[in-house]
């Protein structure tokens, strides 16, 4: 997985008196998710004693509070009623980021993107992990699906690999919408997950799973990185195979996910640049993506994410989208944003829009956007980071920073802060390398809040700490700022020290200002 014009901006100013009404769709979307017995005590262990007494599976979900994803997740999928009552049936576990050993938890389950929601068995062994951007409809069905199955996700894979004839309908479904893409998943290695998502689409019975997989495998291929395998899959076949799929309205619908999400890299990985096989595909695929962009059953943020991905499509060799694009977009955003009162649902859908309309050029419009949303958002930093990557794309270099200090300073919990540290040191030694002063300070601030954090070098933090390691040390590499950096590397050992000798945190501490 950044508009406005005057006119919209209008609309803002009609839409802002209205926080009686905002406040009580907030009330309604928090009254719909607290209709789920969430466990928020962070005693998962308690949690799997619960699900094996009762002889349920338990439910994680791991997100975070500014998450534009998890914030969907609450407006679409947790506040139905379906949902809600299927929670009777499983121990559902809430794992917020930001809470006392959040992410010590994280790295025993296996969780860091935000939103990640698995489902397992009391003993542990996961039944499926989620995938979070999917229709909520269809959600719901794979969630009844997992409840349903006798069998781990890693039997059923070793099973459908195997050739065994005993999997059912539901089990395939699993297999088709299970989150490979999550960089924590285990049942496949990254290096062979392209390869195995294809032979899954040739195992499994012909129709809506299979079509699913095949498409995931070219997903998974057009996206390899260095040290991992593409599928060896026949691009001139797969291109004609996709294009069915896009003209297909069912099954364009059903895999919105993949079809707004990765069109860029798929088209490029299958066509040549300016070959009439790619301008078919392209067509294709952008007539597909503005049936998705209006069809009103699916979610505004699926909307809008259709919307950013003909974006995409038409800057993928170079062009830019034409004044009679920007006037379309603009007008989709101003209607699906004067549609959205929930407050769940706008830090999501304002995400989408901002960063459509960044990438059609409209960053002005963008930005009046973001603002607005600043006064009503709970998580306004978010969106300061927004501003200061608009910002960055103008060329304007300290009025970036500015917006990602303000960034920094406005965010809340030990895991975000750390994350917001980290960009906004990462981008003054970027785009300010010579203001050793103020790098120094946020260095230090960021180190300070370290310290007085319990289990803080585990998952997404040990990788901000990495990330800021990286920055100095690439900042450093000419020794022109090597008495601040020294300052930093000191603060960074006095912490280490005291953590307990046989405490594996200490050796990540240890690594962070290691040179690579």
């Amino acid at each position: 997985m950044k508009i406005l014009s005057a006119a919209i901006a209008s609309i803002f100013l009609v839409i802002l008196p209205s926080s009686i009404v905002l406040a009580a769709d907030k009330a309604a979307s928090a009254s719909a998710t607290e209709g789920i017995n969430w466990r928020k005590d962070n005693d998962v262990d308690a949690a799997f004693a619960l699900a094996k007494a009762s002889h349920k599976p338990l439910f994680l979900y791991w997100g975070a509070v500014w998450c534009p994803p998890c914030n969907q997740v609450k407006a679409t999928i947790f506040n139905r009623q379906d949902f809600i009552d299927k929670s009777r049936h499983f121990v559902p576990v809430y794992l917020d980021g930001d809470t006392p050993g959040a992410q010590k938890l994280a790295a025993r389950f296996k969780v860091r993107g935000y939103p990640t929601m698995i489902l397992l068995k009391a003993d542990g062994s996961e039944i499926t992990r989620l995938p979070g951007e999917v229709d909520s409809e269809r959600y719901v069905q794979v969630l009844t699906s997992a409840m349903n199955a006798s069998l781990s996700v890693q039997d059923t894979l070793k099973l459908a690999l195997g050739g065994s004839k005993k999997l059912t309908a539901e089990d395939w479904s699993l297999l088709a919408d299970y989150s490979w893409d999550d960089p924590e998943q285990k049942l496949v290695s990254a290096k062979e997950l392209a390869p195995t998502l294809l032979r899954l689409s040739e195992l499994s019975p012909a129709g809506l799973n299979a079509t699913r997989l095949y498409l995931k495998a070219i997903a998974a291929s057009a996206t390899v990185k260095p040290g991992q395998t593409a599928a060896v899959i026949d691009k001139a076949v797969a291109t004609d195979k996709l294009i069915k799929v896009l003209q297909d309205n069912h099954t364009a619908r059903d895999n919105i996910d993949l079809l707004a999400g990765v069109p860029v890299d798929v088209v490029a990985f299958l066509t040549q640049a300016k070959s009439e096989s790619r301008a078919k595909l392209a067509a294709a695929w952008n007539a597909a993506l503005v049936k998705l962009a209006d069809d009103t059953t699916l979610s505004k943020t699926d909307r809008l994410g259709a919307i950013g991905a003909q974006v995409a499509l038409v800057k993928m060799d170079g062009a830019k989208p034409d004044a009679g694009m920007q006037k379309e977009l603009k007008k989709r955003v101003a209607q699906i944003d004067q549609a959205t009162t929930d407050a769940y649902e706008r830090q999501s859908v304002v995400n989408a829009a901002a960063h459509a309309l960044g990438d059609a050029g409209l960053l002005d419009d963008s930005d009046i956007l973001l603002k607005a949303e600043l006064k009503r958002s709970h998580s306004p930093y978010y969106f300061m980071s927004t501003l200061g990557a608009n910002a960055r794309q103008r060329g304007d270099k300290v009025a970036a920073v500015n917006w990602y200090e303000q960034a920094y300073n406005a965010s809340k919990g030990p895991a975000t802060r750390l994350q917001w540290g980290a960009s906004y040191i990462s981008n003054m030694v970027e785009l300010s390398p010579a203001d050793e002063a103020r790098i120094e300070k946020a260095a230090h601030a960021v180190l300070s809040e370290i310290a007085a954090t319990e289990n803080a070098f585990y998952e997404r933090n040990r990788a901000s700490l990495e990330r800021i390691g990286k920055k100095l040390n690439e900042w450093n590499k000419d020794g022109k700022h090597q008495v601040a950096v020294q300052k930093v590397r000191q603060q960074l050992d006095g912490i280490c020290a005291r953590l307990p000798a046989n405490d594996t945190q200490r050796l990540t501490c240890q690594n962070v200002m290691a040179k690579s």
